[in-house]
């Protein structure tokens, strides 16, 4: 089924699947929705700046979990052992930026980013929607329920909302995320939030994909004392995986055109009789979902975008056989293809506390596992661009949502816990600039040295990017004109 939002048995709202079907109509595809809410009215200056809108486009690759900043983009190896670790830098493209002995591809395309080491925040918990929307503070009850009231829009759901209908096109979603709905492939019946549209409505959620396809690596996993041995799709997967719209968006083997058209001729019969709900938000928000589904299935554009099995293997290869590597090249094929926001999630698979969530046998993960399918992603991805003159008009950030503790922790193959005071992230394309470092961290990367930067202004920097006034409001579920990303300001150091 082709799935809006993460939840497999309810919605952000607490309507279930079978209550929205019957409400729109909708059976064959099954799609899911939140309640809609009154269209929000944007406002804001329009204050052009240097690079304002230069990107046409925004890959998000996000680490969730959180890589640790000593091992990646901020190295110290001068600190004492504990906090300095087993790793050693290389030099990179770009003089004066070491960068881990793991990532010896990234060392070749330092010279095409920006890196920012003194990204800080007071919250050390696995807060994607922190680092992703602009609410303003965020807490474990918050972080553990996507369908929390306190929570704010997910950057890709505001650009998909405030992009004007002449840039959108019918056969392609304007906000995707890959490889399968967050949280989904955990342990665990709680969900955590992030990638959703809370007041715009579930209209504005992302359209999710699902993997289809074979683990070649075997991993066994550990949480505290519970372990579960694993095929791990984030180590290795076969050249026929894939990634698809869920069987939703495309037609059962028993339901051909006609009958097709026969049920969308009832369904306008039904909305002609309902006239009172259609002119309702409700009904603006179903028909929303129920118009993007009949284009996601009649779109031989995005099924194109989606195969790539069209890439020559060579270049598949250079992004890493990896879910992660052929989720970027699914991305960059995606904005090509006309897709303008586009988020590839590292996520937890098969067991909670994995993904860059290193507690635990963090050297043993960081070369195995996680150092290697970055390495390889990350410089696929910005080469490919670069080579493809598709760079300068697509922005790309590599972020999480924290950093890792300085002190190593003594247990088995070494832990950093969560630390969010002082991290880093990368970001390259769309009028970022090329070969820069911008901020610093302390000694020992414990705390901030210098021009200390927070998700908020990450965030107001890829608007600003894309063309969107940080400073515009949008109006929440109760009418109320809410800033875009409240107390974020344009980091002016990281453009071009």
């Amino acid at each position: 089924m082709l799935r809006i939002l993460g939840s497999r048995k309810h919605l952000c709202d607490g309507w279930s699947r079978r209550e929205f079907l019957w409400a729109s109509g909708l059976g064959l595809l099954g799609l899911t929705s939140t309640p809609p809410t009154p269209l929000a009215r944007v406002q804001g200056a329009n204050r052009p700046a240097p690079r304002f809108g230069q990107a046409k486009a925004c890959i998000l690759l996000f680490l969730y979990g959180s890589p640790s900043q000593l091992e990646t983009w901020d190295m110290k190896p001068d600190a004492p052992e504990e906090i300095r670790g087993e790793m050693k830098p290389i030099r990179s493209s770009l003089p004066g930026l070491d960068i881990c002995e793991y990532l010896p591809r990234s060392a070749k395309i330092m010279d095409r980013v920006t890196v920012v080491r003194s990204m800080t925040h007071p919250y050390p918990i696995h807060g994607v929607a922190y680092a992703t929307t602009g609410v303003p503070h965020i807490d474990v009850p918050m972080e553990l329920n996507p369908r929390d009231s306190r929570h704010w829009p997910f950057v890709g759901s505001v650009v998909d909302y405030l992009t004007p209908p002449a840039r959108r096109r019918r056969d392609m979603p304007v906000n995707l995320a890959l490889p399968f709905p967050f949280s989904s492939q955990r342990t665990g019946e709680v969900q955590r939030a992030g990638p959703y549209a809370a007041w715009l409505g579930g209209a504005y959620n992302p359209v999710w994909t699902e993997f289809h396809g074979t683990a070649t690596r075997p991993m066994t996993k550990r949480l505290g004392e519970q372990t579960l041995d694993v095929l791990e799709p984030y180590v290795g997967i076969t050249a026929d995986s894939r990634l698809e719209l869920a069987s939703g968006a495309t037609l059962p083997a028993d339901i051909t055109l006609d009958r097709l058209n026969g049920r969308k001729s009832l369904l306008e019969q039904f909305d002609q009789a309902r006239r009172d709900l259609d002119r309702s938000a409700a009904g603006r928000d179903h028909g929303r979902y129920r118009s993007m589904a009949y284009d996601l299935i009649a779109s031989e554009r995005i099924r194109t975008a989606l195969d790539v099995s069209r890439e020559p293997m060579p270049l598949r290869e250079s992004y890493g056989m990896t879910l992660f590597g052929q989720a970027a090249l699914t991305a960059r094929r995606l904005v090509e293809a006309g897709a303008r926001f586009v988020t590839v999630f590292w996520d937890e698979y098969g067991l909670a506390g994995s993904a860059w969530d290193t507690h635990w046998d963090h050297y043993p993960r960081m070369k195995e596992e996680l150092l290697p399918g970055l390495d390889m992603a990350l410089y696929g991805l910005i080469s490919d661009l670069n080579q493809r003159g598709m760079l300068e008009e697509t922005l790309v950030w590599c972020m999480s949502e924290h950093g890792r503790t300085p002190k190593l922790k003594n247990v088995r193959g070494g832990g950093r816990d969560h630390w969010s005071r002082a991290y880093s992230l990368l970001a390259a394309g769309g009028g970022i600039a090329r070969g820069r470092v911008v901020g610093r961290s302390d000694k020992h990367a414990d705390s901030v040295a210098d021009r200390p930067v927070s998700p908020k202004d990450i965030l107001a920097t890829t608007y600003h990017l894309l063309g969107i006034d940080p400073q515009a409001t949008i109006l929440d579920r109760l009418g109320r004109p809410m800033p875009l990303v409240p107390e974020g300001e344009v980091v002016a150091e990281m453009l071009a």
